[in-house]
């Protein structure tokens, strides 16, 4: 039976990767700050901004498991739409803290027990690339861990490494993007809007399925590489996307 570790099971994208894995007949194990009670799962709650407690959480969760073929790092946080200029440093620094540190935390303890880990995706965004007005702290946290994955890749040969970005999912993170960020200030978030409640914007349950397909393509890529998924199963709107960067 195969292993997965995901992190940010209890909602949104994590969940939906630990639930359609279980339905493969895989032993998953999933940490997040409120709970998965997906049947089956193997999880724990912690705080993974909380750097004294993740290596003993980790442990615990671990305990006997001497082989992880895949790991998600999918954990994060938006922050607020909003320019750059106007953004709090406490409030960046925790957007950071969330989207990057937190994953060096668990990245340094997963390699720290010494077992093997196959295949590790740390979810990114276009945002990381992008760089659209409002985005700032996500979109610069965003942009770090993509280059922490290509820095883990010199040090770990063993793991594939991959920073992911899934495309636009309709998460509980689009209430907040969609319904209450202001468009007309910030006009990128006019194509979620757009994007809402089509095809273009899958659920959760939906963009899972289309992550764990592409997982054997990810592994043609160099280790450390950035993809976005639209690149290998949307190429027009990938090339549409990125066109004015």
């Amino acid at each position: 039976m195969p292993n997965a570790f995901i992190t940010g099971t209890s909602s949104g994208l994590g969940r939906a990767l630990a639930e359609r894995l279980l339905q493969q007949g895989w032993a998953v194990y999933g940490v997040s700050r409120r709970g998965c009670d997906l049947p089956g799962i193997c999880d724990t709650t912690c705080d993974l901004t909380d750097t004294n407690a993740v290596p003993a959480a980790l442990d615990a969760l671990l305990a006997g498991v001497e082989r992880l073929d895949l790991v998600v790092l999918n954990a994060g946080v938006v922050g607020q739409i909003r320019l750059l200029a106007e953004t709090p440093l406490p409030d960046a620094k925790q957007v950071m803290d969330v989207n990057l540190w937190a994953n060096k935390t668990v990245m340094d303890r997963l390699h720290a027990r010494g077992r093997p880990v196959d295949q590790l995706v740390m979810i990114s965004s276009g945002a990381a690339v992008l760089g659209n007005k409002g985005w700032g702290a996500y979109a610069l946290s965003k942009a770090a861990l993509n280059m922490l994955a290509k820095l883990y890749a010199h040090e770990l040969p063993h793991t594939h490494i991959t920073a992911l970005a899934p495309g636009i999912i309709d998460t509980a993170m689009m209430d907040y993007l969609c319904d209450e960020a202001d468009a007309d200030a910030f006009p990128a978030l006019k194509r979620l809007q757009d994007a809402r409640g089509s095809e273009r914007m899958p659920d959760p349950a939906t963009a899972a399925a289309r992550v764990l397909d592409v997982l054997p393509r990810l592994r043609e890529r160099p280790s450390g590489s950035f993809v976005d998924i639209r690149e290998i199963l949307e190429p027009e709107a990938y090339a549409q996307l990125y066109a004015g960067r």
